[in-house]
């Protein structure tokens, strides 16, 4: 439960920074200062937090942890803590995708391989809709993993079938 707690809380916090930095940017012409980074961090130094690194242009300008990262140990986050966050990027993905075809960069129902090439050829192609919506049928990478004993995500490359017909789960 506190995984869950502090990955809803690493969402909040860099939802808040980010709409407090679209406004300062509105407000001011020049970057922040590290100071006033840390003042929006400040309410997260004693509770879940995040680890945040600020690019322009290819450039990493700032990395700083807040917060922690196992507040049972009291584990405190750097800007190189690793987070497991599981399927909480799912949603993020799938609307970027959907963004990038409602500008015509890609379509929803092109073949998925067009972008991972790796996978195997199923029966029926597989769309980008199709991933989108859990219907493609392809089979779970940790299911095969714990299953064939593979260490490795290169196990998908072995897949020669999908669980069921792409598009006909719902």
């Amino acid at each position: 439960m506190k995984r869950i707690t502090v990955a809803v809380s690493c969402l909040l916090t860099c939802l808040s920074v980010w709409t407090s930095g679209a406004l300062r940017a509105q407000q001011a012409s020049s970057d922040p200062t590290e100071a006033e980074i840390d003042e929006i961090f400040a309410a997260f130094e004693d509770g879940p937090g995040c680890a945040l690194g600020v690019i322009r242009d290819g450039a990493l300008l700032f990395t700083r942890g807040y917060g922690y990262a196992n507040l049972d140990h009291d584990v405190p986050i750097s800007s190189t803590t690793i987070f497991d966050i599981g399927s909480t990027s799912k949603q993020f993905t799938a609307a970027v995708i959907v963004l990038l075809a409602q500008r015509g960069e890609l379509s929803l129902d092109q073949d998925v391989r067009d972008f991972i090439p790796e996978l195997p050829e199923y029966d029926e192609t597989v769309t980008i809709r199709h991933l989108i919506h859990h219907t493609s049928g392809v089979r779970d990478y940790l299911t095969l993993m714990r299953l064939s004993g593979c260490r490795s995500r290169t196990c998908s490359k072995r897949m020669t079938e999908s669980s069921f017909w792409p598009g006909s789960a719902s």
